[in-house]
């Protein structure tokens, strides 16, 4: 098999060396591997024919059955085009073409009876259709219902080379006459029978000329079940065999937690952080490497947890170190922390880009010694310089920020036992979405917030309400509370239409308080300018912060109590969600205010809809996957780590979780897949190659 689909297109019946250099170069079509797992988006529905008296604008193509009465041709040059009339029992349909037209002339006859598809459109009150497709009705063709295949190609193709999706049809027609006697079944006979799965041949051949509906949704749901399926057997086999091979310290002696929580915690843990901390505990005894992922909403309490798993590795003579992505971000948690370990009689240290020379000296030297337990820092703690004398625990905060090969440079700190690692995030990430990226780590959700915290009230209000909204804001104010006022980003470095936008609202916000400080911050300042922006307004020495999208991540003002977000439609829903995280972080009542114009698009609707409604990150998360997709929400689409055929994770929640724990029995029953009813299972991983990302693909 493996053989067969590694053939090259060119040598395919009807393709040749031209037509497969263009596949290539426009579609990456390679092979009749990549040809024939090159689904359809879509089907025309050619299974029911319409009166021509039922006719609409709003009706997608259809095709009707008539009598060709009548056809002319009008105008001349680029004007000319053929007219002709179509007429079945109820009503007459005009047909119109402007291209081809001395071709029409020698085919379409009179009286002839034809099947017509296409887009109706109502011209002057009566149907009509422009370019549709005709087939003559005869005797040996009476026009069979059929759902017709649709399959996305190039312009370049289509306009100067005729590949378009009737032609690429055509190409994967051929293919399956020679190709379903080679495919292999890639799934259990076990696997088939539980879940009443249609087998591999007869999938191929269904999704691409399906005989009807039915059988398309059981083609669909084999190919979807057993590319998922392949995804989690890839992703937990790595967890499994990590687990077997990576041993790690073993923190079981807790004294110092537990004269943390019995006499110096000034508040109660919630349900969810317990939980949490129970997990990490028992990865902390099992004797391998913790691998953990720690979903937690803004303002959940992620980092007190975090605080706790380095008081378990500190109790039991290990040392470790919190990364973050920014120095206001590292700051926070360590002017947080340090509080705590100076009661603990724990040394905490704070390394980032800023910090100078001699100070580096002594604690570099701390903690070669051994005589600083923890550490928090930026990029900095990356540094070859940075060495530890027993590094047990790695935490990285927003870890989406940081790349596989800066997270292994950690783990390297220590050459004789790998660090455990916890990963944390407040970005809420869907539950697909967590299962397929991150589906080799141990996922703990922190989902409730901290007792005594009010929810944010959100409401959205048009630009023609600005008035109201800066009364409202200097009430607050002179309640004593501060405001942020967030312009929108659109790329990663600002534009200059972006700076314009926001020194243009800054001046405005001005000239409306004037009897207030303001602070400004933006991507265009040294990280020292901003640096000393955020610091006056954590201060409270100025009580307004115009701002774009760089205070997002973590800064923890707890005396702003309100958030501006101007152009909420240019906003991303997770962003809306994050900025309106920075609120909310005290005791007071906060609001979140999202401006925006009149004129908004659906999923525009969609998003303010959505967070004028509910505070929960996750449900907000899984919204946000419905309307921008895997590929968008966390750039997986670039870096590849999603090569999806078929599967949709925005839709297809319940066929991964199934084919999830499909993955996981089989693992759990026979790790090594040797078991002579998973064979064909294992045949397959043996027929991919190394690189494989995608298991599920025929190779």
């Amino acid at each position: 098999m493996t053989n067969f689909f590694q053939t090259k297109l060119e040598y395919l019946r009807g393709v040749g060396l031209q037509r497969a250099q263009l596949l290539q170069k426009e579609l990456n079509l390679f092979t009749y591997g990549d040809l024939i797992q090159r689904y359809p988006f879509r089907y025309l529905d050619r299974t029911q024919f319409y009166n021509i008296c039922d006719l609409h604008d709003d009706m997608p193509y259809v095709q009707v059955k008539g009598i060709l009465r009548g056809r002319e041709v009008l105008g001349e040059g680029p004007k000319k085009r053929m007219v002709a009339k179509v007429a079945d029992a109820s009503g007459e349909l005009e047909l119109v073409w402007f291209k081809g037209v001395n071709y029409l002339e020698k085919i379409i006859r009179n009286h002839q009876e034809y099947i017509v598809f296409g887009k109706p459109t109502m011209f002057n009150g009566r149907p009509q259709m422009a370019h549709p497709e005709l087939e003559e009705v005869t005797e040996q063709k009476p026009g069979q219902s059929y759902l017709q295949p649709v399959y996305n190609t190039s312009e370049k193709l289509k306009n100067y080379h005729r590949i378009d999706s009737k032609a690429l049809a055509r190409m994967v027609a051929d293919l399956l006459k020679i190709a379903l006697p080679q495919v292999q079944e890639t799934l259990s006979a076990e696997l088939i029978q539980h879940y009443g799965l249609m087998d591999k041949a007869t999938a191929l051949q269904q999704i691409h000329f399906p005989q009807n509906s039915d059988l398309l949704q059981k083609a669909r749901f084999r190919l979807k079940f057993e590319e998922l399926f392949y995804v989690q057997l890839k992703l937990l086999r790595q967890r499994d065999q990590r687990k077997v091979t990576l041993a790690g310290q073993i923190f079981k002696e807790v004294p110092t937690l537990v004269h943390f929580y019995k006499n110096i915690m000034p508040f109660d843990l919630t349900g969810a952080q317990k939980r949490v901390i129970h997990d990490i505990y028992k990865d902390f005894c099992a004797g391998q490497q913790m691998n953990r992922l720690l979903q937690g909403d803004v303002g959940s309490g992620k980092t007190i947890v975090a605080f706790i798993s380095m008081l378990m590795a500190a109790d039991n003579g290990a040392q470790s170190c919190l990364m973050a992505p920014t120095e206001i971000l590292a700051d926070q948690h360590y002017t947080g922390l340090k509080t705590y370990a100076d009661m603990l009689g724990l040394k905490i240290g704070l390394l980032t880009g800023s910090t100078r020379t001699a100070a580096r000296r002594v604690l570099h030297e701390q903690l070669r010694s051994g005589e600083m337990h923890m550490l928090v820092g930026t990029h900095a703690l990356l540094e070859d310089v940075v060495q530890f004398k027993n590094l047990g625990l790695t935490i990285m905060d927003e870890q989406h920020r940081f790349g596989v090969a800066q997270r292994s440079k950690l783990w390297q700190k220590n050459p004789h036992v790998i660090p455990h690692v916890l990963v944390m995030t407040a970005t809420p990430i869907p539950r697909t979405l967590a299962m397929t990226l991150y589906g080799d780590l141990d996922v703990s959700v922190i989902d409730e917030l901290p007792a005594g915290r009010k929810p944010i009230v959100t409401v959205h209000r048009f630009d023609s309400n600005r008035l109201k909204v800066f009364g409202f804001l200097r009430d607050q104010i002179r309640l004593g509370r501060q405001v942020y006022i967030v312009y929108p980003l659109i790329e990663e470095s600002e534009t200059m239409a972006d700076y314009k936008d926001l020194m243009d609202g800054y001046e405005s916000v001005a000239r409306a308080f004037p009897e207030f400080q303001i602070s400004i911050v933006h991507g265009r300042m040294t990280a020292g300018e901003k640096d000393a922006e955020m610091q006056r307004f954590i201060k409270n020495e100025t009580q307004i912060m115009v701002a774009t999208t760089v205070i997002e991540v973590g800064v923890n003002v707890p005396n702003a109590s309100v958030m501006v977000i101007e152009s909420t439609e240019r906003f991303g829903l997770s962003q809306l969600h994050q900025l309106r995280g920075r609120v909310g972080r005290g005791a007071e009542q906060s609001y979140c205010i999202l401006m925006s114009g009149y004129k908004l698009s659906k999923d525009s609707r969609t998003r303010i809809e959505t967070m004028v409604r509910t505070n929960n990150g996750f449900e907000i998360a899984d919204i946000d996957l419905k309307l921008r997709g895997p590929g968008d929400l966390m750039g997986t689409q670039q870096s590849g780590v999603l090569d999806l055929l078929i599967a949709d994770l925005a839709k297809d929640g319940r066929i991964l979780s199934e084919s999830r724990a499909a993955a996981q029995a089989i693992l759990h029953s026979d790790p090594g897949l040797n078991q002579p009813q998973n064979q064909a299972i294992r045949r397959h991983i043996e027929s991919l190659p190394a690189t494989a990302v995608n298991w599920s693909r025929i190779s």
